[in-house]
């Protein structure tokens, strides 16, 4: 019988074995959890999020909006869940974590084409022809397998730190100083709990993130394995960002623009933003805090902050290691292994950074699995569509010094190309839009030839 084995259960291990089962093809789901847990997890559900609990945006002028218009026209089981466990998140596609994991694991679990193994591989699966293997176990990646995997690609693995943020409690913030409001009023207008901060807080607020004691590196991070921990630039925590300029957090996620404090009818200096983390609206995540501050002094600082003196967390930040493979020195632009048909590897463990992007890694990887097995030619999807793009970006040979990236209209070529025959200035979200109508044309048509074989 032919099979595909996926080593991993996150976003993309779970979205690869759902577009296998979708056309009849059996799976065999190894995750290491809960005989095996990391630092970051706390559940044995597939796809929990360890991280944030955003999508990001939805518009199609942002590119990661229509990377998630794509998946959902590819059928994606992590956006049909995401969409079925949403909370208000003003512009963005936020979701109650819990559910949301409860929901994908439900859906794969349940389904009589997948055997789930709860056991740690140590071993890179080998291909046949009658069996496909995808690798998406992520960026906390056993050392074991994380050894396997260095020995088959021969190439030293790439690593930097990523951080969490932490979580608190509704009712323990002072509601006294808070404001309700998404920026620029979008979603719903306000859907965001807002801490303005003076300069005077905002300064103080600096300089207590800057003198605070800090982790070196994630407890799993092995001396032997990692030497050199680099910050991804889209999950820096707070305080690797304030030691650039003491500005850098009032440019980034303290950013008070499109927000408006009511009680002066002013915009404040820098803004602390709380976003919803479950459908009761119980919890709430400090946007944009990432931090690897130690766990003493995160609770000095941040009960430090106005309206947080009395905040209760039920999770704090913390920092880990990301391990991820030189991929465009392994992988192809269908995710295979360069030197072994009938290997696969998806999700941040390629360089496809942030929820969305792993997802995107996952489907492809599910399709061309199927494909491989199934004795059809692979699908490189073109980089007139997002998920192309992206997958261009971390499968081009010619590319050195690879870093992980997130989905940016700066990696689909339609967009940077000049248009010709006009003098006409055209609006940067016009353009976006246009791009966007497109590569959703395109990849219906796409759907339609390569979604089921």
């Amino acid at each position: 019988m032919k099979k595909v084995i996926i080593v991993g259960g996150g976003l993309s291990g779970s979205e690869a074995t759902y577009q296998c089962i979708k056309n009849n093809i059996a799976v065999d789901l190894y995750e290491m959890r809960p005989k095996v847990m990391t630092k970051a997890h706390k559940t044995s559900n597939l796809s929990e999020l360890v991280c944030s609990n955003s999508f990001r945006g939805k518009d199609l002028t942002n590119a990661v909006g229509l990377l998630k218009e794509e998946l959902k026209l590819w059928n994606s089981i992590i956006m049909k869940c995401a969409l079925k466990a949403e909370v208000p998140a003003g512009g963005a596609l936020a979701v109650d974590r819990e559910r949301f994991s409860q929901y994908v694991d439900a859906e794969i679990r349940n389904h009589p084409l997948v055997t789930i193994h709860e056991e740690e591989l140590k071993e890179v699966p080998l291909p046949s022809s009658e069996t496909a293997v995808i690798i998406a176990t992520g960026p906390l990646t056993s050392k074991p397998l994380t050894e396997a995997i260095m020995k088959l690609t021969g190439n030293a693995n790439l690593s930097f730190f990523d951080a969490i943020s932490p979580i608190i409690l509704y009712d323990s913030i002072d509601q006294s100083i808070i404001f309700r409001q998404s920026r620029y009023d979008k979603g719903e207008g306000a859907d965001y709990l807002n801490i303005p901060l003076s300069k005077d807080e905002y300064l103080k607020f600096i300089d207590d993130i800057v003198n605070a004691e800090k982790f070196g590196g994630h407890e799993e991070v092995e001396s032997d394995m990692v030497s050199d921990l680099r910050p991804f630039e889209g999950c820096m925590p707070i305080e690797d960002m304030a030691v650039r300029g003491v500005d850098t957090l009032r440019h980034g996620p303290l950013k008070p623009m499109g927000l408006t404090d009511p009680r002066d009818s002013r915009r404040p200096y820098a803004v602390i933003q709380l976003r919803q983390d479950n459908l009761e609206g119980t919890l709430w995540s400090m946007v944009g805090f990432q931090t690897r501050m130690k766990h003493p002094e995160q609770l000095r600082v941040f009960k430090s902050i106005p309206g947080l003196q009395e905040a209760e967390f039920v999770r704090l930040g913390s920092v880990h290691r990301n391990t991820l493979i030189d991929s465009p020195k392994c992988l192809n632009g269908t995710l295979q292994y360069r030197k072994l048909p009938g290997l696969f590897f998806a999700g941040q463990l390629t360089g496809t950074e942030g929820y969305v992007e792993s997802t995107a890694g996952g489907l492809l990887a599910g399709i061309n699995a199927g494909r491989f097995l199934a004795r059809e030619e692979l699908f490189v999807p073109p980089t007139n569509t997002a998920l192309g793009g992206l997958i261009n970006y971390i499968s081009d040979p010619t590319r050195e010094y690879f870093q992980p990236m997130n989905i940016s209209f700066g990696l689909i070529p339609a967009y940077s190309t000049e248009r010709r025959g006009t003098e006409k200035k055209v609006d940067k979200k016009e353009r976006r839009r246009e791009v966007s109508a497109e590569a959703l044309r395109v990849t219906g048509e796409l759907v339609r030839e390569y979604g089921k074989w």
